[in-house]
């Protein structure tokens, strides 16, 4: 008789489901049709030899989407309630990627935790850490290293269903293994050339703590953009244009080059950074340009 699960893992061709008695199983998928993701919901069917088929996925509470190889939509991980965002001093910060998983938390909607790891590497947080902690952003500044800020991070992630994103080489890998007290996943050092970090995760994995977080590690990347169905949606993901919106002279202002534009002039004053806005410009270029050719853009 089918079971209800919860898909732990995520491989090529097969599923890791955990059963309701906790027992984790290498599960097939009953149609190529099915996709279920770390984090999804599912029926499926126990077999004899302790595997099983899941034939069925339950309708999802939140999804992280990104733009796929063809500029289509692709999800990344189901019923997210937060996304950890981790960042370091080395490799040097992509605060454009950073500010990609927060649009994309926002438009979830989901928690969004920026984690700024090797803090024993820096002297003082870099001025876009800053900002965005002026907006309302949750920073935790931690070392893995150092055991410095974990039990903070720990803490804000309690009875919190969370994805663990960022750049290769930000030490997402050894912040997991300090969090759980063990050496859950595989740690890679830096490549020499560049500073780039090897990525050490291949494949999606939920992991629990013991004060009932569950959080999942993603594989590391140098590039990401949500999937956005159109620039209106978009300026929803920056929450510094949410009390411009609807102020500008034409109500389909895109807020690039039109004139009386509310967000241009909270920018012109500084009550939104350029930086910030910087990457509100470069996603809309994303947007227009997946819209035009139905090809992922360069980015």
């Amino acid at each position: 008789m089918p079971e209800r699960g919860l898909v732990v893992a995520r491989h090529r061709r097969h599923v890791t489901v955990e059963g309701a008695a906790g027992a984790r199983h290498q599960c097939a998928l009953a149609s190529r049709r099915l996709r279920p993701l770390v984090g999804d919901d599912v029926r499926w069917q126990p077999q004899a030899d302790g595997s099983g088929i899941v034939t069925g996925v339950a309708a999802r509470r939140s999804l992280l989407t990104r733009i796929d190889s063809r500029g289509r939509r692709e999800a990344v991980a189901a019923n997210l309630s937060q996304i950890l965002v981790v960042a370091a001093p080395v490799p040097g910060p992509d605060w454009a990627l950073l500010d990609r998983y927060l649009v994309a938390a926002e438009l979830m909607p989901a928690k969004a935790v920026i984690v700024f790891n090797k803090c024993d590497l820096m002297s003082a947080a870099p001025e876009p850490l800053q900002d965005l902690e002026r907006i309302g952003y949750t920073v935790r500044v931690t070392s893995a290293l150092l055991g410095t800020g974990l039990a903070q991070l720990a803490d804000g992630m309690a009875h919190e269903r969370g994805v663990v994103v960022g750049q290769s080489g930000t030490g997402k890998s050894s912040l997991i293994n300090a969090l759980l007290g063990e050496q859950a996943q595989a740690v890679g050092a830096l490549t020499e050339k560049g500073d780039h970090g090897r990525h050490t995760t291949s494949a999606a994995t939920l992991f629990r703590l013991a004060n009932g977080g569950e959080f999942i590690d993603s594989p590391g990347v140098r590039n990401y953009a949500p999937y956005i169905e159109s620039v209106a949606e978009l300026e929803r993901g920056f929450r510094e244009f949410r009390p411009h919106l609807g102020a500008c002279r034409f109500d389909d202002c895109r807020h690039l080059a039109e004139p009386d534009c509310a967000v241009k002039a909270a920018l012109d004053v500084g009550s939104i950074s350029r930086r910030r806005y910087e990457s509100y410009t470069q996603l809309c270029d994303l947007v227009a340009s997946a819209r035009r050719s139905h090809r992922a853009p360069r980015y």
